[in-house]
């Protein structure tokens, strides 16, 4: 991540009152810390074959249907055989860019459709960034959790009840405290 970025997002932080160090765990922890692909120069994202199941519920089994990874160009080819199906119901089951905020939070985010939301976030990281924090600023208990460092409700509300179940089973540290870990490693770094 450039440090003009970082800059942004030191700015924003003191403006909205939220802690700079939570707002940076939150990007390093969803993300490697930059919203495209090194080496496509795609959006980064993580496509979700349950919730495109709830939004298409009739869509005949595919490549998006068997998608349990997390490499970029496997979620491209889920996402782009949903997207074929039904491509409104594909970017909003799909999360994306720096914060990986999924697609069917749109409106919350201020924009008229899904597709006005990816092309907002094909423009750049600025873009994901500012889109970060209206999706904290929109939900009080997730903003409130934000400002008091209340991990766990941040890792509940960010990432779902399950968020510990799920970090069990793919073998990974807990969300809430990689969150952790990782802002008390940024508030060093905010000075």
């Amino acid at each position: 991540m450039n440090q003009q970025l970082i800059n942004t997002i030191k700015e924003h932080s003191k403006v909205n009152r939220v802690p700079f160090e939570v707002m940076m765990a939150i990007i390093e922890v969803e993300t490697p810390g930059y919203g495209f692909d090194k080496n496509t120069g795609k959006l980064l994202i993580q496509f979700e074959p349950s919730w495109y199941r709830k939004l298409e519920p009739y869509a005949p089994s595919g490549a998006w249907s068997v998608n349990k990874v997390d490499v970029q160009s496997k979620e491209w080819i889920a996402f782009n055989s949903a997207f074929a199906i039904d491509a409104e119901s594909a970017m909003k089951a799909t999360s994306i860019g720096l914060p990986q905020i999924m697609g069917f939070h749109y409106k919350r985010l201020g924009y008229k459709t899904v597709g006005d939301m990816w092309n907002d976030f094909k423009k750049g990281e600025h873009q994901q960034v500012m889109a970060l924090f209206r999706f904290i600023l929109t939900d009080k208990n997730l903003l409130q959790s934000v400002r008091t460092k209340n991990f766990h409700m941040i890792a509940y509300i960010y990432n779902g009840a399950k968020y510990k179940e799920m970090a069990k089973k793919w073998k990974r540290e807990p969300y809430n405290i990689s969150l952790e870990k990782s802002a008390k490693k940024w508030e060093f770094k905010k000075m």
